[in-house]
């Protein structure tokens, strides 16, 4: 049952490609696909069906959503420079975590701290809050956030401590 919802996320992502960013259907399908983020796990822990395969399907859905995202979201944003910059320097401490990951534990991880769960969401809501909060203060807030997440998460890689979620 998790799985399938995992599914849902997937074919909306999928379908989101096909949709003019900012549209009904857009927010429509963007609405759905969230919801189906935060059923799944649930419905997992729940029926107490969480399986390795389910974590892996959630995380290339994630993937696949965050993608589609990027790919119908950024074209159209007016980012500044400053806004730029700040994402730029956020993936390269993201991605040197990763590498250090790799190095420490000699696997890929996600750390699923409470940071990096509101960094999502706020990510998440950055869409459907445009039409009343100006990109750059929703940026701002964005900005510290998963900065914040990003350094407690190489923290939490580097020290060993934390919860982690395997992905390769």
């Amino acid at each position: 049952m998790a799985n399938a919802i995992t599914c849902i996320r997937i074919i909306c992502s999928i379908v989101l490609l096909f949709c003019p960013a900012f549209s009904v259907s857009f927010y429509v399908l963007y609405i759905l696909a969230g919801i189906t983020d935060v059923l799944d796990g649930m419905v997992a822990r729940r029926l107490e069906y969480v399986s390795e395969f389910g974590s892996r399907l959630d995380t290339i859905a994630d993937f696949i959503f965050c993608l589609v995202c990027f790919i119908k979201l950024i074209p159209v944003l007016k980012f500044e420079n400053w806004m730029l910059i700040w994402i730029f320097v956020i993936a390269v401490i993201k991605l040197i975590n990763l590498i250090s990951a790799y190095v420490v534990q000699k696997k890929f991880v996600a750390i699923h701290s409470n940071l990096n769960k509101l960094t999502g969401i706020l990510l998440f809501f950055l869409p459907i809050s445009l039409k009343v909060i100006d990109l750059s203060y929703s940026m701002l807030v964005i900005g510290i956030v998963a900065t914040l997440a990003a350094i407690l998460e190489g923290h939490l890689i580097r020290t060993g401590k934390g919860g982690r979620h395997e992905v390769c």
